[in-house]
């Protein structure tokens, strides 16, 4: 690309290295390390709570800059995964170095890059998240001839003090403006410092949530990405929920991704949003319509959904958030632009109509492909999701349509296309499946369908073992209906999960 493509790139390094980040090497991270005059480097990898963990390093001189990000280093692997042993436990961390950037909250200069594990062989870790990921894209791959592209909405409240002025409506927050939507400028800060981190964000805005309680103010937002490789998509979804909170404790927020922090108001989700790319060209469509390749996908999610639970809805309050009339999905079923639904079919530009120059008349007519916008949406998974795992268990779900036989039957069968917990379609409702509506039933879900998973060696039986073992350890098979009467009891379970992820 031509000198000066990169200059208005939100990553420092992007801009001054002038290449994207997949191309950085090595000696680029050392180039601008020196030239910048960064003091220390970050290494930040995934744990087994989904968090990102941090090991620091100080610069002492070139010869340890070139030891480090070329050996990595050592880290104690049962502190940070239930599968390892203490007797086995050490593993190595490598920086991915597409993934640098500078960090926003560092107080001396700092690159930082996320790292993957490898075990005492030199191998990539078998059950680790990120090669977990990275071995459903490639079957994927293997098995389609297509790319997995992914982008998710991330949901959060912002808690700070009542001040009484400007109160928003009750549940009617959606595309709030100031003054009435308090934490406008947290949100925009917020997508900057995301920005400058590598994330490709599609846009922000406040959501529907938003109630006092106690003298607190609580604010639902979303910050949405574009589509990008699914690897590429799981890493600035950890980065972003890193970023916000750590901007929110520097601000003086609260901030949470749990699924549900009281009853009768609007649950966080955590949406995914997936493609089929080849050529790069999107997939999608054919002729204006949804395409077979994406009603074989759709189905694959249809016949896989109660296990990716497993995934993607992590803790009891997930189950709460799973209920009928909340815009959340019960059932398994699909439709175009239905939000009762599990996966749902956005509005996709496939109009034949020149909408800019409707609203613009003096713009020239445009022959634009808006094709390339098309994407599904998976709308069960929230912020308590392993963010590794429910990609790649998307990843794998999707890949599975197209090794199912009566793929396009499954699709017809659980399509709707009316809003299915209407009093009227209870008879509809009553064909359609239901998802898991605990901890212990996604487990179970999980064990009679982990074959799936396995194949192409994508998730480890450890990996899984340790899933199923996770979840059944809530024990909260009824705990749905016991407590549902008993707010104090809910409000204990609130605090308990409040900061999951």
């Amino acid at each position: 690309m031509e000198k000066g493509h990169f200059v208005l790139n939100a990553n420092p390094l992007v801009a001054a290295l002038e290449k994207p980040a997949a191309e950085f090497t090595k000696n680029d991270i050392i180039s601008y390390i020196v030239s910048h005059g960064i003091q220390m480097v970050n290494f930040m990898y995934p744990g087994g709570d989904g968090r990102l963990k941090t090991l620091n390093f100080v610069i002492n001189d070139l010869n340890y800059l070139e030891t480090i990000l070329t050996c990595g280093e050592r880290v104690d692997g049962s502190s940070l995964f239930s599968f390892i042993q203490a007797g086995s436990s050490d593993l190595y961390v490598l920086p991915r170095f597409r993934t640098a950037f500078v960090d926003p909250f560092a107080e001396l200069p700092t690159v930082t890059m996320l790292c993957s594990f490898f075990d005492k062989d030199g191998r990539p870790l078998e059950s680790s998240p990120e090669h977990t990921l990275h071995k459903a894209a490639e079957a994927f791959r293997k098995v389609t001839g297509m790319e997995f592209e992914a982008m998710g909405e991330l949901e959060y409240y912002v808690i700070s003090d009542d001040e009484g002025v400007f109160p928003a409506q009750d549940q009617r927050g959606y595309h709030e403006s100031a003054p009435y939507a308090k934490c406008g400028d947290f949100r925009t800060k917020c997508m900057q410092y995301i920005a400058q981190a590598g994330g490709q964000i599609k846009y922000g805005h406040s959501e529907v949530g938003n109630f006092s309680l106690d003298g607190r103010n609580y604010e639902q937002n979303e910050i949405e990405f574009l589509p990008v490789p699914v690897e590429q998509a799981a890493d600035q979804l950890m980065l972003a929920k890193w970023i916000i909170r750590n901007l929110g404790y520097q601000l003086g927020y609260d901030v949470t991704f749990a699924p549900k922090i009281t009853t009768g108001k609007a649950g966080s989700g955590l949406h995914i949003h997936m493609r089929m790319l080849k050529d790069g060209r999107n997939q999608m469509l054919e002729n204006g319509i949804l395409s077979e390749s994406a009603r074989r996908m759709i189905a694959g999610m249809m016949d896989l959904a109660p296990a990716i639970t497993a995934f993607g809805n992590k803790n009891p309050m997930s189950y709460f958030r799973l209920v009928p009339h909340q815009e959340a999905p019960t059932n398994v079923c699909w439709g175009d632009r239905n939000r009762s639904v599990l996966v749902r079919v956005p509005l996709g530009w496939a109009a034949d109509a020149d909408m800019c120059r409707l609203a613009n008349p003096l713009e020239s007519p445009t022959a634009y492909d808006t094709s390339i916008k098309q994407t599904v949406e998976m709308r069960s998974p929230d912020g308590s999701a392993d963010l590794y795992q429910l990609l790649a268990g998307l990843c794998v779900a999707c890949r599975h349509g197209f090794e199912m036989a009566d793929a396009l039957e499954v699709a017809e069968r659980t399509y709707v296309n009316v809003n299915i917990h209407d009093a009227a379609n209870v008879d509809r409702l009553a064909t359609l499946a239901q998802l898991p509506d605990s901890c212990v039933a996604s487990a179970d879900c999980l064990e009679q369908q982990r074959a799936v998973f396995e194949e192409h060696n994508v998730f480890s039986p450890a990996m899984i073992d340790g899933i199923i073992a996770q979840l059944r350890a809530f024990d909260d098979r009824t705990l749905r209906s016991n407590v549902e009467s008993y707010p104090e009891e809910i409000l204990k379970l609130v605090n308990r999960y409040f900061h999951c992820g």
